[in-house]
């Protein structure tokens, strides 16, 4: 449909009708796929160089060498479809993860006319640093993968062969990369929380035992390798990230409260209150006003107030 067509259907108040919205859907949906496919083909013919890339981290037996014990591994398929499933696997992901500046740029396309000024401005900054900080995520992981298998096949007893599947290789890798990479986003969450009024530098702050602990828990937990490499490797950075998302918190606040002082307060805390006493003025003489009509007209046989008894109650 040409755009001019496209504005006609729109109401005076420039909103969109649905019919509109879901054409525009399909149109970015669309955009988005074509990308995926087309570098999913382009993955699919090197594809060998992919598996060897990914696979690189297992130490493998040179030729004509058996596996015994844990001094190298030999990379097999366990079943007949396994070559085909994991050619699939490896250049579909590789066209996600290639092809992602387009999808997230239609995907941002869609929804950013509906966003305030302000949540624009956010979802810059939270896509900014998320980008990088995810790639760092993983390249390290890519760096620590070779040690960690190393470790892990080096367990093996003597007698035994290892003997392992590219499809587990290959999803060992990819978990350990998206671990990585999601890791190191949970800094990023803590600055844009302290952004957007949830969050405190100075709670964030207060949190630092139990934050140190439970990141060095979680990389001993999440990483496989029995020695101390790969939660060092894990928990230092994200340790590094949390203190400069806690500076960079606490700076926030302070500029926060050179124009707000308020606002840091909860929603049901009440602001403080100048109690301090003002001087009270000269008493001002006023004049007390008439009771009752009668009373100001001068009714009753005279001009003036009648009174009775003293008082100036004509009843």
């Amino acid at each position: 449909m040409p755009k001019s067509a496209r504005k006609q259907e729109k109401d005076p108040e420039g909103r969109m009708p649905l019919v509109e919205h879901l054409r525009e859907l399909r149109n970015r949906l669309a955009k988005g796929l074509i990308a995926i496919t087309a570098v999913t083909i382009v993955a699919l013919v090197y594809s060998e160089e992919l598996l060897q890339f990914l696979s690189r981290s297992v130490p493998k037996c040179p030729e004509g060498v058996t596996s015994d014990g844990g001094n190298c591994a030999v990379v097999t398929f366990n079943t007949l479809i396994a070559p085909f499933s994991t050619t699939i696997q490896v250049s579909l992901t590789a066209g996600l993860v290639l092809a992602s500046p387009v999808w997230l740029y239609q995907l941002w396309a869609f929804v950013a006319p509906g966003l305030h000024k302000n949540e624009k401005k956010y979802t810059y900054a939270f896509v900014g640093a998320a980008v990088p900080l995810f790639g760092a995520g993983a390249y390290l992981a890519y760096l620590i993968l070779p040690v960690s298998v190393k470790v892990l096949i080096s367990l093996t007893p003597s007698g035994s062969a290892n003997l392992l599947a590219l499809n587990d290789v290959l999803d060992f890798t990819l978990r350990m990369v998206l671990v990585f990479g999601l890791a190191f986003e949970l800094p990023l969450v803590l600055v844009m929380l302290n952004l957007t009024g949830v969050l405190t530098g100075r709670r964030m702050a207060g949190w630092w035992r139990g934050v140190i602990m439970g990141v060095f828990v979680f990389g001993a937990v999440i990483t496989p390798t029995t020695d101390p490499v790969g939660m060092l490797a894990l928990a230092g950075p994200i340790t590094v990230l949390y203190f400069g998302a806690v500076g960079f918190s606490l700076l926030n606040d302070r500029r926060r409260r050179r124009t707000d002082p308020d606002a840091e307060l909860d929603d049901d805390e009440a602001s403080s209150l100048d109690l301090t006493p003002e001087a009270v003025g000269a008493v001002e003489p006023v004049s007390a006003a008439r009771a009752l009509p009668e009373q100001a007209t001068g009714e009753h046989g005279g001009a003036g107030v009648h009174r009775l008894n003293g008082y100036d109650d004509i009843t």
